[in-house]
């Protein structure tokens, strides 16, 4: 009873502080629009004329200068005041830019050319040499008095229009088609056409047996000293590396270090069930056959769930605006390019995560839960705790809806599986999203 009051206090103040912490850290979401608004003004000579409104919007440099405008000069990196520079008009801005001096030595011929101090004898294929990448010097091209049709990389546009369309009509079809299975499920509820629920199976474990699960495993061990722990270790085995890939390596690392210590107290937690008989299927009901079913569970799940989890996120932001605290894992697929610390991001966020996620919220918590609680309580304190274990008070209440899906899921299915092809799917779609947006 002691551990578990201690584990419980230490676990609220780590969250707590977590959650206020996160009101200080950068969000993602004004460099995912960023990073949206300069792929659409590649993307645009490319992109079909009934698609444009849709896709790239009515004037996409227009609004990645408003973009460029809101964004403090000191957070720009050095290619970003160099696209800045050329798309910026106004005589007020360029007089703000001419006094930003670029960091990259290489660049500075570039940067004087667009504030009209172009060096002797540089004509401009040798100034777009310097550039970047390709959006860069189509933009600095025309600045510097290219026409339309010559400074269009045609294969990159291209590239870049197929990369956009696929993010904005994939999520756009996924909506579409989650609100219509949302719309059939409330149909057949009413009607009261659906199958009953199968019954909860839960553990033998008590309230207190998830609290020593949850805040001491999980938070305590997990969250604050197995870092501490794994650190040199870390730092000893990224010796060498690249950074990208010394940070895929640290996250991997990071992650499954975490996963010990709870999973260790769970297996010592069920073993004390011996005693007892264990259901068909165990005491986690993992069910992962038949596979087919689970797998087209877990998609219908994750395609229902889409639409409610982005009108919260959407509410949130109208309402509240951007409380900032973003995953950082985000940030890092998005301005990575290495494959291999890639793989390594996508081995944790799609695989890692989700089993190991699953297993402490719906394949324990939830069903022990249910005992005391009921479904509709189970389904909730499960669903919160889920949402606060991550730590990110901007991301709260569209994690908060997910969980929901997700322990609903657990439920309608009787089986832990469909849950944990859901949250692969979930973090899986939006690893791809961040991959074609920062590519």
């Amino acid at each position: 009873m002691f551990l578990a009051f201690v584990s419980l206090v230490l676990a609220t103040l780590v969250w707590v502080l977590g959650l206020v912490d996160s009101f200080g850290k950068p969000s993602v979401a004004p460099t995912l629009s960023l990073e949206q608004q300069e792929l659409s003004l590649l993307a645009q000579p490319k992109v079909p004329e009934l698609l444009q409104p849709l896709v790239v919007g009515d004037d996409p440099g227009a609004a990645l200068l408003r973009t460029l405008r809101e964004t403090p000069l000191d957070r720009l990196d050095d290619r970003q005041v160099l696209l800045f520079t050329a798309l910026e008009q106004d005589e007020a801005y360029q007089e703000s830019l001419r006094q930003v001096v670029v960091g990259q030595p290489d660049l500075i011929p570039l940067q004087q050319a667009l504030n009209g101090t172009k060096a002797p004898g540089q004509d401009r294929s040798e100034l777009l040499a310097l550039a970047p990448d390709p959006l860069i010097r189509s933009v600095v091209c025309r600045a510097l008095g290219g026409s339309p049709a010559d400074c269009v990389d045609s294969a990159q546009a291209s590239a870049a229009a197929r990369r956009l369309v696929f993010s904005e009509v994939f999520p756009l079809a996924t909506l579409i088609l989650g609100g219509l299975l949302l719309f059939r499920h409330g149909f057949l509820l009413l009607r009261r056409c659906l199958p009953p629920w199968p019954p909860l199976v839960s553990a033998p474990l008590s309230p207190l047996d998830m609290v020593l699960l949850v805040a001491g495993g999980f938070v305590v061990l997990g969250e604050v000293l197995v870092p501490l722990l794994i650190a040199p270790f870390t730092a000893w085995l990224s010796r060498g590396m690249t950074p990208a890939l010394m940070q895929g390596v640290t996250v991997l690392l990071g992650y499954a270090a975490l996963a010990v210590p709870p999973l260790l107290i769970l297996r010592q937690q069920l073993s004390q069930c011996d005693q007892e008989v264990p259901p068909p299927g165990g005491w986690l009901q993992w069910q992962i056959r038949p596979i087919t079913s689970a797998l087209l569970q877990g998609a219908r799940g994750w395609l229902m769930v889409m639409p409610p989890v982005v009108l919260t996120g959407w509410l949130v932001s109208r309402w509240i605006g951007d409380q900032g605290g973003s995953n950082p894992l985000l940030e890092i697929v998005l301005n990575s390019r290495d494959p291999a610390a890639l793989a390594l991001l996508a081995i944790t966020a799609v695989v890692l995560a989700p089993l190991f996620e699953e297993t402490v919220f719906r394949g324990v918590l939830l069903p022990v839960l249910g005992r005391f609680l009921g479904r509709s309580g189970s389904v909730l304190v499960s669903a919160l705790v889920f949402a606060i274990a991550h730590l990110s008070i901007g991301e709260l209440p569209p994690l908060l809806v997910l969980g929901l899906g997700l322990g609903l899921l657990r439920l309608s299915t009787g089986r832990l599986f469909p849950c944990v092809v859901m949250h692969s799917l979930w973090n899986g779609v939006t690893f791809l999203n961040l991959l074609l947006l920062g590519a």
